[in-house]
């Protein structure tokens, strides 16, 4: 199982503060990150790399985590 996805996009533009990016693969495809989120130095036309990783150690902690107060709650609208 692959915990990572990798892809291209370019920097079409930067406006009030969130960078519109456009999937390389298909330009129709866009969305937008604020600008902070963006490699130092990165301008509009840029092509960038994006991966995104699971977190599955994480992940499984906010669960165990959102377990027990579901257990918590239970205990005390049981009392």
């Amino acid at each position: 199982m692959q915990n990572e996805s990798a892809f291209r996009v370019s920097l079409d533009r930067v406006e009030e503060g969130l960078a519109v990016l456009l999937l390389r693969e298909d330009e129709s495809v866009r969305f937008t990150l604020p600008r902070s989120l963006l490699p130092p130095g990165a301008r509009e036309g840029d092509i960038l790399m994006i991966a995104i990783r699971r977190d599955v150690a994480e992940t499984e902690g906010a669960r165990q985590r959102v377990a027990e107060r579901i257990e918590r709650l239970r205990k005390r609208s049981a009392e």
